[in-house]
């Protein structure tokens, strides 16, 4: 993701999101060095994701894919992308919050290994207040297992 990329991402957010991030924290993302990669099908943007890596952990920040190019594998191929890119980073664990009422995205998430392992109350706005995340984990150690890898060219997604 470059700057260059924000006016397209900003837009994806803006109808993917009830609570888009700002135009701001994808530049501060871009200024301090996370992980920020879009996603193209031929020229057309149609996904991102954010990731930031210290200690050995991976936190997995914002997946998106634009409504319109949801359920082709889009999402599954930017988050094995990064974690791919974790494994690099010799992260042994990623982890992500998501909204409970995202089950798409939940679903996604658990099959791909990741597990709850916790709550944080409120975390999210909400039209009515706030809403619960669920905190989820994926262990990337030697014996952590991922089911979306390397294509079948054994290309990286």
């Amino acid at each position: 993701m470059r700057e260059g990329d924000l006016e397209t991402v900003l837009a994806i957010e803006r109808v993917a999101y009830t609570h888009p991030w700002t135009r701001g924290i994808f530049e501060d993302c871009l200024r301090v060095g996370y992980s920020c990669w879009v996603l193209e099908e031929g020229r057309e943007l149609v996904g991102y994701g954010v990731m930031m890596v210290a200690v050995g952990e991976a936190h997995i920040l914002n997946v998106c894919v634009s409504p319109g190019h949801q359920r082709r594998g889009h999402g599954a191929r930017l988050l094995a992308h990064l974690v791919a890119l974790s494994r690099r980073h010799h992260a042994d664990t990623a982890l992500l919050e998501v909204r409970p009422s995202n089950r798409p995205a939940l679903a996604l998430y658990r099959k791909a290994g990741f597990n709850e392992v916790g709550v944080r109350r409120g975390y999210y706005p909400a039209a009515n207040g706030r809403e619960d995340a669920l905190i989820l984990a994926l262990h990337l150690g030697p014996d952590g297992w991922y089911p979306f890898t390397e294509d079948a060219e054994g290309r990286e997604p």
